[in-house]
């Protein structure tokens, strides 16, 4: 039997895991599951928030569901650390970033379409009325390097900035004192550009889009993204019934409202990757329809990509939409071999937002608080019971 390894983490993922599994087991999924610690409490108990015996379980399963993190900037994470874990070379750094990249899980893929009936579906204006398209793209981030790789100094030590000056565009910065320089290095390889390109054209063929966007900037980032984009005009050679685009990030994020229905499969380096994806999921609904894969070789790890949400976990019963962490479940099953379950699942979520008689408040737009079941809006569980009753 599977195995999954479950990471509530933090917030809200420790209010939308357990929906999520309740959803698995009512469609028949048989697995077991086993928590792993992981996130804020881990780090201000222990200075670490990816313990070694997590690793461990994922290490022996190679699949894990995961909730949500909270992550602060430095300073703020040293202060809340217990008082005899300060001052003793703790750095906070998130673990969902550090899972990446310990197990390599390269290809982070986010899905994002529009459900038939979804109050929060992207409109636009159609000559003297409105038209509703439906969005059907998929994001391929590369989820390793890029922006995300976390190389990067303030104050960098005296070798690393000799290097860097022997560039001549750190003319500019030469007289500014080490203590105010602070440098984030963009590091992207070859192979890991072709991996994700090759794999987001193999998807394209797989599921019948017909094209494939790479959303760089290789305008200005002429070496990091002129890479991306060189090495997909090479790869698309092999696939002629798909079509390749570029496009610039920042202009990307402008035909996002315009025609968001006419791309297919979209891929790009770490944090462009990160802003798209999120792009798209307003147009669908927002975060809580927002799902995502992390793929490695050896170990895969399922998200939804909204954070911990803090200022709701509080909050008892729960208000929050639990169908993004549902929906990540549903790659999990993709990811198994049971497509034939996942696509039970979303058919179930579909009919639900599409009858529309049960809403979480982001649903009925509302600004979220307790007041929001007076107004109508349903509780988390009650969502996942609504799921769970249309399967």
């Amino acid at each position: 039997m599977t195995t999954i390894v479950t990471m509530p983490g933090d917030g809200i993922g420790k209010t939308v895991l357990p929906e999520a599994v309740k959803v698995l087991k009512a469609s028949g999924f048989k697995a077991d599951y086993v928590h792993a610690d992981i996130g804020w409490d881990f780090w201000c108990k222990e200075g670490n928030a990816l313990p070694q015996r997590t690793i461990d379980l994922l290490e022996k399963h190679k699949i894990g569901l995961f909730g949500a993190i909270t992550s602060k900037p430095k300073d703020a994470a040293a202060k809340e650390l217990e008082p005899s874990l300060r001052d003793k070379g703790f750095v906070y750094f998130s673990p969902i970033v550090g899972l990446r990249q310990l197990f390599n899980l390269d290809l982070c893929i986010r899905p994002c379409k529009s459900f038939k009936g979804n109050p929060l579906n992207f409109i636009r204006r159609s000559g003297n009325g409105f038209e509703e398209p439906m969005v059907d793209t998929v994001i391929f981030r590369q989820n390793t390097e890029g922006l995300y790789a976390g190389v990067e100094w303030t104050n960098p030590p005296k070798q690393v900035r000799d290097a860097l000056e022997t560039h001549p565009k750190m003319k500019a910065f030469k007289e500014v004192p080490g203590e105010d320089l602070a440098v984030s290095t963009r590091i992207m390889s070859r192979n890991a550009c072709r991996r994700i390109i090759r794999e987001a054209f193999e998807y394209a063929k797989k599921f019948g889009y017909s094209n494939v966007t790479v959303c760089e900037k290789p305008n200005v980032l002429r070496e990091t993204s002129g890479m991306m984009l060189k090495e997909a005009k090479l790869i698309a050679r092999e696939y002629p019934g798909i079509q390749l685009w570029d496009t610039n990030i920042d202009a990307q994020m402008m035909w996002l409202t315009k025609n968001p229905e006419i791309y297919g499969v979209i891929v790009a380096e770490n944090m462009f990757g990160d802003i798209i994806s999120d792009g798209f999921a307003g147009l669908i609904g927002g975060l809580g329809f927002a799902c995502s894969a992390n793929i490695g070789e050896n170990v895969s790890i399922f998200e939804p990509t909204h954070g911990s949400a803090p200022k709701y976990q509080e909050l008892n019963p729960s208000i929050v939409n639990p169908i993004a962490m549902i929906l990540s479940a549903c790659m999990m099953l993709d990811h198994l071999g049971e497509n034939t379950r996942a696509d039970k699942i979303r058919t179930a979520i579909a009919k639900v937002v599409e009858d529309g008689k049960v809403k979480t408040y982001d649903m009925m737009k509302l600004k979220g608080g307790p007041d929001v079941f007076a107004k109508g809006a349903c509780t988390t569980q009650e969502m996942t019971d609504e799921i769970i009753k249309n399967l």
